[in-house]
């Protein structure tokens, strides 16, 4: 499929600026359906979404274990009716009966 540069219109300034080929190609390797709205400039002074923010800038959310009741924090926000674990008990349930050899347990023979 042959892209040549196409000009279209910001939405949020109004001034025309060209969808290079090369961007069209890009967005057709990504699977983006849609055009750009928005110029380079407009899209530059767009606050920068959650999603991409740098790691460590998640938020924590303060909540008690279901477990063992002890106050904790969670790098999520807990939806109703799920449970919440702190750490210790997260990892407790995390523990595997095979010895943590990847392999399934061995039946002891007759």
């Amino acid at each position: 499929m042959g892209y040549v540069d196409r000009t279209l219109k910001c939405s949020d300034c109004g001034r025309d600026f060209v969808f290079t080929a090369g961007e069209q190609l890009f967005f057709h390797d990504k699977g983006f359906r849609n055009d750009p709205k928005r110029c380079k400039d407009c899209k530059a002074k767009r606050p920068v979404r959650a999603s991409r923010e740098g790691p460590g800038s998640r938020t924590e959310t303060r909540t008690y274990c279901s477990e063992c009741g002890v106050e904790t924090t969670v790098p999520f926000k807990p939806s109703q009716g799920r449970p919440v674990l702190c750490r210790e008990c997260f990892q407790k349930k995390r523990v595997p009966t095979d010895g943590g050899s990847g392999e399934p347990p061995q039946q002891p023979s007759a």
